[in-house]
């Protein structure tokens, strides 16, 4: 069997169709717009993997806004002066799968994701009309480059930040590419990464688990809201919860 014969035995039929699906792609490099960003470079190739598929991909870069720091919806109604994520809220709302990339700094995701994170928190008091945060049926992945340790660490935090908030966090939803301990080249810099088949697997695998997942969750009409549904419970519904009895 020759190799496109045997990759074709493998690779099985791609026969769904993703076309009405929506993605967003935010890119939490702390480097200025004007800027190439190592980030960038890995999550262009899950994007062009969506978009090959037909979903509609925005990517953005948090640092091209000018994004108050809180976690209300709007900070201008807090005392700051600007706020640009009102205006980047309906990309988020309208999406169907949200991906989050970030640089290692110190072992931990960058200050902007932080930034991210704090502000989609402050929409997760929204309901969708079932009474669940706005987040449920969404799906989320996360994409981690840098030159020290750290991929796993932040991938944990960034993704128990997401599935906290409401969004369904599929098999295998991160991936990432760092080089070796200490100074050096990051992604994309004279090459470095591009060939790493690890890389290349994982990124691959991520982007079409989160595919799958979204294609999932929008084809059931979302999560079921019978035991979420925040309205009932603040009409009374306890959904068979018991209190307690000491002793």
């Amino acid at each position: 069997m020759d190799p496109s014969e045997k990759q074709a035995a493998h690779r099985g039929e791609k026969n769904t169709d993703f076309s009405d699906l929506r993605a967003v792609f935010f890119n939490c490099t702390l480097k200025h717009p004007d800027q190439a960003s190592h980030t960038s470079l890995l999550m262009g190739s899950s994007a062009r993997i969506m978009r090959k598929s037909g979903v509609a991909v925005d990517e953005i870069r948090m640092t091209a806004h000018d994004i108050a720091f809180g976690v209300q919806p709007d900070m201008r109604e807090h005392g700051w002066d600007r706020d640009d994520w009102p205006d980047l809220w309906p990309k988020v709302k309208a999406a169907d799968i949200l991906v989050v990339g970030t640089p290692i700094w110190l072992g931990e995701q960058s200050s902007v994701c932080r930034l991210l994170i704090e502000r989609l928190y402050a929409m997760s008091g929204m309901l969708n009309d079932k009474g669940q945060s706005i987040f449920y049926g969404k799906t989320g992945g996360v994409v981690v480059t840098g030159n020290e340790d750290g991929i796993k660490h932040v991938a944990m935090n960034v993704l128990y930040s997401l599935s906290h908030l409401g969004y369904a966090i599929p098999p295998q939803a991160d991936c990432g590419w760092i080089g070796e301990a200490g100074p050096g080249p990051s992604y994309g810099d004279d090459g470095a990464g591009l060939d790493n088949e690890f890389t290349q697997r994982n990124t691959t695998i991520m982007t079409w688990n989160l595919l799958h997942m979204a294609r999932m969750l929008k084809d059931a009409g979302g999560i079921p809201s019978h035991g979420n549904d925040r309205k009932a419970w603040s009409a009374g519904c306890r959904f068979d919860y018991e209190k307690p009895q000491p002793g």
